[in-house]
């Protein structure tokens, strides 16, 4: 383990906006960031890590808007029961 912290959004968006990275890039990352630092593998600042949460939320949000959609043209595929 390293003592360098972690920035959680810069260790996924590098010099980016938001905007230019992939919900699935974002989510991978921050799985794996998220598994270093609760098993004690990496160090993250924790004062920004709470702030940083948006980025995982707003792609987690983005994923199940998607989903509802794929699973709502199913149904309406499949017809009345």
């Amino acid at each position: 383990m390293s003592d360098r912290e972690l920035n959680f959004a810069r260790e996924i968006l590098g010099s980016r906006s938001y905007r230019d990275v992939p919900d699935d890039e974002v989510l991978r990352e921050a799985e794996r960031l998220l598994g270093d630092w609760m098993s004690g593998e990496a160090r993250m600042e924790r004062p920004k890590l709470y702030d940083h949460y948006a980025l995982l939320l707003l792609a987690l949000t983005r994923q199940v808007r998607a989903l509802e959609s794929r699973v709502s043209e199913l149904e309406a595929a499949r017809g009345p029961q």
